[in-house]
């Protein structure tokens, strides 16, 4: 392990440039839009991110910070509006929601891992307050819950320092059905998970809480654990601790995957993005080696595993058509480039069955943030849609939302709607299209 001098050598500025935060909270109407926006999007795409509050570039982590929603409104084929709120706690727990934004049950949620509870926000944007979904959450919750598209239920893995144990928890729209503690012997940062018809998805790997930092004072203290094994735990869905089966993996680290499926023979296939390690000489952010494209399949029996590269450069946020959550997905799109920051970070749109790519080049000082899948009308096929996210001109300081066809996205933009301000590099977000 390197001396704290040592990593800080090596360590990034997550918090000036592309990364810097934006301090107004601003709200303007009838946008500017070059192109044709589709009419029948009627919704808000929202983007959660970390904005902090007078940072300083030698000890901001990427992670921390004052959640900041980003939100445009589509109507009618026209951009009605764009809004930028703090996401403000109301109760003194754990940190500011800051890293993804989820409708469920009707209401929207900003929502953040490791402690921090929910905070439900208006159709505007604005704080309601924090909500531990009604009363019926225990434990932590995650930035990255998981529908089932045959059940309507929301499955998550969480983690919390204080127990040496995730907890899988269920929800049937804003209410918590099922909570299970998992016990893990140490306390690992799980950031998301995966699941198929019949299992979900625990990811055990050697990125872990630091006792000795936390009491340092360190914000974020968890760091690379050379003595700690890899492993997934295949544990089925709404299932209890003592179901689950582990399988070896390299040593890595992953913070999204994009799929799951359960293969004939019993064995699980995962489509995800790896990371060599993290945490380990850049202790602010992800800066661990080039992230790449992976498939592991899982065998439960055996608890042994093999590994295919789908992709090998550089990318994250993988995204796909969630209405095939668990089934064998033909498409896939990350971004690529150098994650957080990037001058220049192009769309990947994977054809997992051909086994190509098509990269989607913004222009050499543009940077592409993490696309989701929106279906069109009715549509049954996976490219049958459109594909949103936002894109940032370096040179120019601005940001678009951009819309593109995915029958066709290499030719570029079908719209693009021009925000009042720059929006910093963040995290997820998604599509909430009206109620019909």
């Amino acid at each position: 392990m390197p001396t704290e001098t040592g990593a800080s050598s090596l360590q990034r500025d997550y918090v000036t440039g592309p990364l810097a935060p934006v301090t107004d909270e601003l709200t303007v109407t009838d946008l500017d839009v070059t192109g044709s926006l589709p009419v029948e999007l009627c919704g808000r795409y929202v983007r959660n991110g970390p904005n902090p509050l007078d940072p300083d570039p030698a000890t901001q982590h990427w992670f921390l910070g004052t959640g900041m929603l980003h939100g445009v409104r589509l109507e009618d084929g026209r951009a009605a509006w764009y809004r930028n709120r703090f996401v403000r706690n109301t109760i003194d727990e754990g940190g500011s929601p800051n890293t993804n934004v989820v409708s469920m049950g009707g209401r929207t949620w900003a929502i953040v891992e490791a402690g921090g509870a929910p905070v439900e926000v208006t159709d505007e944007l604005e704080s309601i307050a924090s909500n531990r979904f009604d009363g019926t959450l225990e434990g932590a919750y995650t930035a990255h819950p998981h529908r089932d598209p045959r059940t309507g239920t929301w499955h998550a893995i969480t983690y919390h320092w204080a127990e040496e144990a995730v907890r899988y928890v269920v929800n049937d729209g804003a209410r918590v059905v099922h909570e299970e503690i998992v016990p893990v012997g140490g306390r690992p940062m799980v950031h998301d998970t995966a699941i198929t018809p019949t299992s979900v998805l625990l990811f055990d790997l050697p990125c872990t809480f630091d006792l000795d930092e936390a009491m340092a004072g360190t914000p974020f203290p968890y760091r690379w654990d050379p003595e700690r094994d890899a492993r997934v735990g295949v544990l089925p869905l709404l299932g209890t601790a003592d179901q689950i089966r582990w399988v070896e993996v390299p040593r890595c680290y992953v913070f999204h995957p994009l799929n799951a499926v359960d293969l004939p023979d019993g064995r699980v296939a995962v489509d995800l993005v790896v990371w060599p390690r993290m945490f380990d000489r850049d202790r602010l952010g992800p800066n661990e080696g080039a992230p790449r494209l992976e498939r592991w399949t899982l065998d439960p029996v055996s608890g042994t595993s093999s590994i295919e590269v789908v992709d090998d450069r550089s990318q994250e946020f993988p995204r796909g058509d969630e209405r095939r959550t668990g089934e064998e997905l033909r498409y896939g799109m990350t971004v690529g480039g150098r994650i957080a920051g990037g001058v220049h970070q192009p769309l990947l749109w994977h054809d997992l069955t051909a086994g190509t790519t098509v990269e989607v080049d913004f222009g050499q000082t543009s940077a592409a943030q993490e696309f989701v899948h929106v279906p069109r009308s009715g549509s049954v096929a996976e490219d049958d849609a459109w594909l949103l996210g936002f894109v940032s001109d370096r040179a120019e300081g601005t940001t678009d939302l951009v819309v593109l066809a995915a029958d066709d996205p290499a030719t570029g933009p079908i719209a693009r709607v021009h925000l009042p301000q720059r929006v910093p590099d963040g995290f997820h977000g998604n599509w909430l299209p009206d109620p019909v």
